[in-house]
């Protein structure tokens, strides 16, 4: 059985997120999905929980980052094409996320951005060529 990934990350702003994600092309899963949660379906692996920040508060007795000021993590993507890169992070900022920095193209190609609560994408294309010998 594949493992999965459920990224959990507070918002201040549900309905905002999940107009974001939505925006993005990805889906609401109904089962986890209400006035304090969303469960945003990136893949049958990969979802992310959105969090208004008094639940995301009941699961660590650590302070939550602001992530409009700092970094708190970086969640890289893999998607299949260079153009499935600049398609995704144009619909991200496109639908309010900001830019993060410029496109890289070595033997893969990546262009970042940061939602609306300011977590930082990077969306990532490797060249299968250039991860051979």
């Amino acid at each position: 059985m594949p493992k999965k990934i459920l990224v959990n990350l507070p918002t201040k702003d549900l309905a905002k997120a999940k107009s974001f994600y939505t925006a993005l092309g990805y889906s609401m899963n109904p089962d986890f999905t209400d006035d304090d949660v969303a469960c945003v379906v990136i893949s049958d692996e990969i979802q992310v929980m959105v969090l208004v920040e008094p639940l995301f508060r009941r699961f660590t007795p650590r302070d939550v980052a602001d992530a409009t000021q700092v970094t708190e993590t970086i969640l890289a993507l893999s998607v299949d094409s260079r153009e499935e890169v600049d398609d995704l992070v144009d619909k991200a900022l496109a639908a309010g996320g900001s830019p993060v920095d410029q496109p890289d193209t070595h033997d893969m190609h990546s262009r970042s951005f940061c939602d609306p609560d300011g977590h930082l994408w990077e969306v990532i294309w490797f060249d299968p060529a250039g991860l051979q010998g």
